[in-house]
């Protein structure tokens, strides 16, 4: 049976489209996914993002288990801080790209979904094996989570949450809603546009979403609700990496483009095979790919270039762009920006060539 996230009920009476997702049943979109993107970019949307896992740690050896799974240094990271890295395996593949934030006494890591389970027994596993001391409170369904997206949302926001008004980019502050509603705010986001993640009681979610989405179903209204579908436009747009698609366990962060969310000169799982393929330089890279006409290259697209061939990984037509655009995995060689590449349509060759990623970045 699936799960349903706290906002289920808002999902239906808001005319979202539910589906399939990680074992949680989402919205895909409400109206469309064109107009939900658009209207991300230009004024703001309300993201459910209540499936991915909320994981919390505390205890004498939680900063010492965290430097040894996570690929970032968080013995330097300040209380209020978020910083995104990779978890790996011994030999560099990505378990899971997560987000970390240091409070005062304990510390939270933002998972993928469809991770949640694998992760929380490879931490076991690392705690028993290494004999650390600490406790771990997977809270993933006892709080909801919505992210709010758009270049409106801040301001918009704020009129509520007097937290967010002098939040900077990757911090994040705990406060409350007319003493009434804990939250955790985040400035954070996955979209190619500057927002916030909200955390909160499961059995908040119906109060606050009518506190920040207000008469949502109006047409000149700030916000509204977006789906799943948008939320992968808008990341592909940016050039982010979706777990199950950019990153797996058989690509490492060097070659998905991640080598500055990683601290090599510490010693972390994963640490000394990743300091051989940065040294050795990877044989595939991450490009993004600009396609001639409006096809759509889909994921496992055979892509061809000079040297020799790589995979599609995401691809869509691009609302903001007017382009059809794609990430993929090339020969190292071929990765220059403007080499002219081939994707294969069911035995058609696509002209193509490489772009920098991002594809988009407001300005």
């Amino acid at each position: 049976m699936l799960k349903r996230t706290p906002f289920y009920d808002f999902h239906v009476s808001a005319g979202g489209k539910l589906v399939e997702f990680a074992g949680w049943e989402m919205p895909i979109m409400y109206r469309s996914i064109v107009d939900e993107h658009n209207h991300t970019r230009n004024s703001g949307s309300i993201f459910d993002v209540s499936h991915m896992g909320r994981l919390y740690f505390s205890g004498p050896d939680a900063e010492k288990f965290l430097n040894l799974v996570f690929t970032r240094d968080v013995s330097v990271q300040k209380v209020g801080q978020c910083r995104y890295g990779l978890l790996c395996n011994e030999a560099g593949g990505i378990l899971d790209d997560v987000i970390v934030s240091r409070d005062k006494k304990n510390w939270l890591m933002v998972v993928n979904a469809g991770n949640r389970d694998k992760v929380v027994n490879h931490f076991h596993k690392v705690r028993h094996d290494r004999d650390l001391d600490f406790d771990l409170s997977d809270q993933t369904e006892s709080t909801a989570m919505i992210a709010l997206q758009g270049p409106k949302v801040i301001e918009k926001v704020s009129a509520s949450l007097e937290a967010v008004k002098d939040l900077k980019r990757y911090q994040f502050v705990t406060d409350s809603f007319m003493m009434l509603i804990k939250y955790t705010v985040s400035r954070t986001g996955y979209t190619g546009e500057d927002g916030v993640e909200v955390i909160l009681p499961a059995k908040m979610a119906g109060t606050a979403m009518k506190m920040l989405a207000g008469k949502f179903d109006q047409p000149e209204a700030i916000l509204k609700p977006a789906g799943l579908g948008a939320r992968d436009t808008l990341r592909l747009e940016a050039g982010m990496p979706l777990y199950g698609h950019e990153l797996s366990e058989d690509v490492d962060p060097i070659s998905a483009g991640l080598g500055w969310a990683v601290t090599l000169d510490k010693d972390f799982i994963g640490a000394e095979a990743l300091r051989k393929i940065n040294a050795d330089g990877p044989k595939q890279k991450l490009v993004g790919i600009e396609l001639e006409g409006r096809r759509i290259a889909r994921q496992g697209a055979v892509v061809s270039g000079p040297t020799g061939t790589g995979v599609v990984t995401s691809g869509t037509f691009s609302p903001t762009l007017q382009k059809s655009i794609a990430m993929a995995y090339i020969p190292a060689a071929d990765a220059a920006e403007g080499t002219a590449l081939t994707i294969d349509f069911r035995g058609e060759a696509t002209k193509a060539k490489v772009v920098m990623l991002p594809f988009y970045k407001r300005a």
